[in-house]
């Protein structure tokens, strides 16, 4: 699946796309369906660069943004903040805050002895 880009007061290159395809690709090593992917990148009138992803996985929605001063240095950030939360939303099921409610019953045989 190919990701949306959207660049506002600024033109996508190939380079901008293959490095923001790029990253996305890094994100399925965590085997997780992506429903939708899309990026939009701007430019701040303080020459500062804006980069907002979001991508949906079943059972959740990702979003991320990022500025910086160098646009690579923002595709970057924005990567590892995705990052993070699919990891998250991964491994969510096997936390212990999931299983907590499995807590060994004590027996009533030891409380008599």
């Amino acid at each position: 699946m190919t990701v949306d880009i959207t660049g506002k007061n600024l033109d996508i290159t190939p380079a901008i796309r293959e490095r923001i395809e790029f990253k996305f690709k890094k994100l399925e090593k965590y085997q997780v369906p992506f429903i939708s992917k899309h990026a939009v990148i701007s430019t701040e009138p303080n020459r500062q660069f804006k980069i907002e992803a979001s991508a949906a996985i079943p059972g959740g929605q990702l979003v991320a943004s990022a500025e910086h001063d160098d646009m690579y240095g923002a595709i970057t950030e924005v990567y590892q903040k995705l990052e993070r939360q699919l990891n998250k939303q991964a491994h969510k099921p096997t936390a212990r805050r999931a299983s907590h409610s499995d807590k060994p019953q004590i027996e009533e045989a030891e409380e008599e002895a």
